[in-house]
């Protein structure tokens, strides 16, 4: 029985207590969340249902919402929810609109678990949507972590479904005739979660029809693997990193004893919020005789000594620059830009893109300076033999204080080269003359 099932995968991993405490449950409407509160209630716990309206599907929206509404009366438990205006909210941010929807459900649903005194959150994630997951950290790369896929409990949330596959939820709720409702976007492989469920899966199927049972094995091979692997790390640990105040310290001479640096390294610095391409530049540069390196992640500044790699916090100054030698090839702080130098051949074509440009590297002088914008700049647009301030620039483009205080400047010798994501400056363009070609690409 699927009740059982859960609960005892609920005991096994500590996920919840049987206490007075209520249980905030993410409830969207579909089958997943629909089975996951009544195999709670079943089960003795206290439910509270929660439901968030991203506003992203119009009458669907409205529909899930009420259809969730009259789920909780009928089963005479408290329901709570919210709108977002989703879209207004991944613009801001930058980000895409289902990271968008994630922060948003999450912030909310911590802030129900204060205001209530909640014992915790429970999502309905389960055994396929994990499987999911560790194909999608393949895809696109990932560390040992990912390798582990969705965790049962992180923090307050936890995931009773987990152990339980989508069949055996659609069964339940066939069996016990549980009405749910289906989410359209579900079925559209717009999505790459979709494209894995619904192209990639069923052609693995083909080569093993056991595939998911034996993905959900490796996860859990996985998982005790990176445990073993952690507690192995943090002896390393022990060994290389010392702290004075806020100031943390790697000896080199430590370091360069371990099996494997950029495994060590990846595993110390990721934690201070540099990136996987950050830490390979940092590998590359310890042993090298010029010491005096400077990294930086949004919060702290990696400084390469002579002996040592020396991790402080670092505050970004609103009128500081940053300076890009000629043999920087990717900065990953303040921004993600990435150069490559090409040679102009038959096929060449300019850049049409934002974030893509190209620039005739003749022209530059190094190194090339990035910074904010000030009072006073002025460039000349692509296309036009003429100055223009910036500051008018930005009224043509519609831009709001907030988003012209997020502006990045590149600049050679004081010139602006590119509005960074918006516009290239005319004397940096690519002519007739031009035989070598810097093409930098910025990544959002």
């Amino acid at each position: 029985m699927l009740p059982q099932k859960v609960e005892l995968y609920i005991e096994q991993h500590h996920l919840l207590e049987k206490s007075s405490r209520k249980i905030i449950v993410g409830v969207s409407g579909g089958a997943d969340s629909v089975a996951l509160l009544h195999i709670l209630l079943n089960n003795g716990y206290e439910c509270i249902c929660a439901h968030c309206n991203f506003k992203l599907r119009g009458k669907e929206s409205e529909r899930d919402q009420k259809f969730v509404h009259q789920l909780s009366k009928k089963l005479n438990i408290p329901f709570y929810t919210k709108n977002f205006d989703t879209i207004d909210y991944a613009a801001k941010k930058k980000i895409s609109v289902e990271m968008a929807a994630r922060e948003l459900r999450y912030q909310w649903f911590y802030e129900l678990l204060q205001q209530l005194n909640a014992q915790a959150i429970a999502v309905a994630h389960h055994a396929d949507d994990n499987i999911e997951t560790l194909l999608m950290n393949l895809i696109r790369g990932t560390g040992l972590k990912g390798l582990t896929g969705i965790p049962c409990k992180n923090d307050s949330v936890v995931r009773p479904l987990l152990s339980v596959t989508r069949t055996e939820i659609e069964n339940y709720l066939i069996e016990k005739k549980l009405k749910y409702i289906t989410d359209s976007t579900n079925l559209s492989i717009d999505y790459q979660r979709n494209k894995i469920r619904h192209k990639v899966i069923p052609i693995l199927e083909e080569l093993n029809p056991s595939i998911k049972q034996t993905l959900y094995k490796n996860l859990e091979h996985f998982k005790g693997a990176y445990d073993i692997y952690q507690k192995a790390i943090e002896k390393i640990k022990q060994k290389i990193l010392t702290q004075e105040d806020d100031i943390y310290k790697i000896n080199i001479n430590a370091l360069n004893e371990q099996v494997s640096v950029l495994n060590v390294l990846y595993e110390v610095l990721s934690l201070y919020g540099f990136s996987p391409d950050t830490i390979l530049q940092i590998k590359e540069n310890i042993n090298k005789s010029v010491s005096g390196k400077v990294f930086y992640s949004d919060k702290f500044r990696l400084l390469i000594d002579r002996k040592e790699i020396i991790i402080s916090t670092f505050k970004e100054e609103k009128n500081q620059s940053f300076l890009l030698p000629e043999e920087n090839y990717e900065i990953n702080f303040p921004i993600h830009l990435q150069f490559k130098k090409i040679i102009r051949n038959a096929n060449f074509e300019v850049s049409k893109e934002k974030n893509l440009i190209h620039v005739d590297a003749s022209l530059l002088k190094f190194p090339l300076v990035l910074r904010h914008w000030q009072e006073g700049d002025s460039f000349y647009p692509f296309g036009m033999d003429h100055s223009k301030k910036l500051s008018d620039f930005f009224i043509d483009q519609k831009l709001s204080r907030l988003e012209k205080e997020k502006i990045w400047l590149l600049l050679s010798e004081n010139k602006i080269v590119w509005i960074v994501g918006m516009r290239l400056d005319n004397r940096f363009r690519i002519t007739e003359k031009t035989t070598e070609i810097l093409q930098i690409t910025l990544f959002q």
